[in-house]
Parts: structure tokens; sequence; C-alpha cells
């Protein structure tokens, strides 16, 4: 999330302009074609805030999948959360150095298109990671989780879990953002609730203090709200201290998305009632697996967004919906425990 995940945490390895980091020493970032002089191509790697345990978590993938097959990476990571301009110089630099890919987790969806198609039209193949690029066709590849479809589960989730008469509040994401906007429009739809119906929404920065910061506020003004949507786990973490503290835990229905270990504990423990799990160490394997067809004999992905999957996650399961249990969860989670 990102996201949401972008919000989620500072950026952690600091990028000034043009500091990208190689994976194998200073070899890896030398001159022109430097990656292959000694017959090992090199891809460039190109994340977001790597505080943040998520994307973490992918970029980690992604260059251990990389090294698996022998490969040289070139790494940059966005300074902070709509970062776009280290992004783009970090690109221009490894088009410099003719990587045979760039893999990419866009801190824009627009930001990045003009230096991709720089890096495309010198015959390197561009993949995004967890967002989509717009248009879509920006990049060759998108690998992804279907947001629609894990904001849809929690929807779902939410509504057979909700009390007879539900008041349904929403703590979203900056709506600009591709994975918020595609979270709240699944859960609005899995819920089967019409934004105008909603008892309230606020925008959070994705982070435990702003969730119950947003959370307070909105018991302040409508304290009959009992359905909360939370764009990810952190922020549900911070709503649930503000209906705690306004003694309502317990009459408050919880969901999020995410499924990074901290979360699904929350679900054991009783603070969230069901998040998605997302996988985000999928995502970076299954584009190294499509820059490994290009670097063998030209074959590009067949394009659009490749879903690397979504599991719910409750210890409440609700019939006709399928769902993991927190213990399956806690083996399968991202990030520290």
């Amino acid at each position: 999330m990102k996201i949401v995940r972008r919000a989620a945490g500072s950026a952690g390895l600091k990028v000034p302009a043009l500091a990208l980091v190689c994976a194998f020493a200073a070899v890896a970032c030398g001159g022109n074609g430097a990656g292959d002089a000694d017959g090992k191509p090199t891809i460039g790697i190109v994340a977001l805030n790597l505080s943040n345990p998520f994307f973490g978590t992918l970029e980690k993938a992604t260059e251990n999948a990389a090294k698996e097959k022998g490969w040289k990476v070139m790494k940059a990571e966005a300074k902070t959360p709509g970062d776009s301009a280290t992004q783009v110089t970090a690109i221009e630099n490894m088009i410099a150095n003719k990587v045979k890919a760039i893999v990419v987790t866009p801190a824009s969806a627009t930001a990045l298109n003009g230096v991709l198609k720089r890096a495309e039209d010198q015959g390197i193949l561009v993949l995004a990671v967890n967002a989509p690029l717009n248009p879509v066709s920006t990049a060759d590849g998108t690998y992804a989780t279907d947001n629609v479809a894990a904001g849809k589960l929690i929807g779902q989730w939410a509504k057979a879990s909700a009390p007879a008469d539900p008041r349904v509040a929403m703590l979203d994401f900056d709506l600009s953002d591709a994975p918020a906007a595609d979270r709240h429009e699944g859960f609005l739809a899995g819920f089967g609730i019409a934004p105008s119906a909603l008892a309230g929404s606020a925008l959070t920065k994705g982070t435990e203090d702003t969730g119950q910061q947003e959370m307070e506020n909105l018991l302040s003004a409508h304290s009959d709200i009992n359905v909360v949507y939370t764009i990810n786990e952190p922020t549900a973490r911070g709503a649930h201290t503000a209906i705690k503290n306004k003694g309502l835990e317990g009459e408050v229905v919880l969901v999020s998305v995410d499924g990074a270990c901290s979360g699904v504990q929350d679900v054991k423990d009783g603070v969230i009632g069901a998040t998605a799990m997302q996988f985000p160490d999928k995502m970076g394997e299954k584009a190294v697996e499509a820059v490994a067809a290009f670097i063998a004999d030209g074959t590009k992905p067949e394009g659009g967004v490749v879903d690397s999957g979504t599991e719910l996650v409750t210890d409440h399961p609700v019939k006709g919906l399928a769902s993991q249990t927190s213990e399956w969860g806690l083996e399968h989670c991202w990030g520290p425990k």
C-alpha cells in the first residue's frame, strides 16, 4: 500500500540524486553496459520508502530473485511518499547504465511516464509492481494486488458481520492514489452501500496516530458508528484506540487491508475483525520471472495487470465467503512479527 503503504513509514534508505546503491558492490554501477561486460545482466529496482515493511518485503524479494539468477542490481528508493523526482533521476541513471530491465514501484501513476518511455525506447523492459501506471500500457507488465477485490472482500465480511442497523464510516488515504481509491470502491461495492449513505468518512495519512485522530473526530460527530473501514492496519490500530477510549470496544466492526504480521496479530487479538492479506513477495518474484524471459529471448509479458493474490484473514468466518484464520495468516504474513 501503496498508499497508505506509502504513508505508513518514512523513507529508510536515503537517496540523494543519482545515489543509487549496487547490490553487488561498485561494479554494478559502472559505466555504459558495464553490467553485461562479464556476462551478467543488470536490472534496476526503483522502490518506495523501505522503512515500510510492505515495500521492504517487495524490494527484497525482487533483489533476492535477481541474485538467484546471477544478475547484478541497481537500486534506488523514493525519499518520501509521492517523491517522483528521485525516482525519475534514478531511472535516468539506470538508462545511462544500460540496464536490461527496470522494476518500479511508482510513487505516482503518471509522473514517470516520460522517463519510462525513454527507457523502453532504449530497449529496456519496464515492469511496474504494487500499483499500475496510467495508462497501464506505460509498463510492459504490471504485478499488483487487485485492490478492488481486496476491498470487496472486507466489505462483504463487514456486511455479514454488521449490526442490523449499520452505521458505516471509512478512514481513507488520499484517493488520488490508485490502490487507495480501488480499496475504497471495492469496500463500497462489497458492503453494498452508496457514499451518500455513509455515517462519515475522513482522510488519514495511513498511520496509527492519524487513524486515532480521525476516528475520534468521527465518533464525536457520529457516536452511533458501528462499522469502520480502514485503508490499512496501522490506521485500524489507531481507530481501535479511539473506539476503546470511547468505551465502544466490542461494539464496532473494524476491517482493514494489507496482511502485515502485526496486522494479522491484531486480527488474532481481536483488534481488527478481518483483513485482506496481500503478497508483496509474489509481486517481485513474478516481475523477475518476466525479466528472465525477456533476457532469454526477448519475450515480453502480455501486458495489463497480473494479480498477485488476496486472502481474507479472520477468526470469525461468515457463510459463503472463503477465509483463512489468523494462525494461517501468521504463517504467510510479511514484515516483522
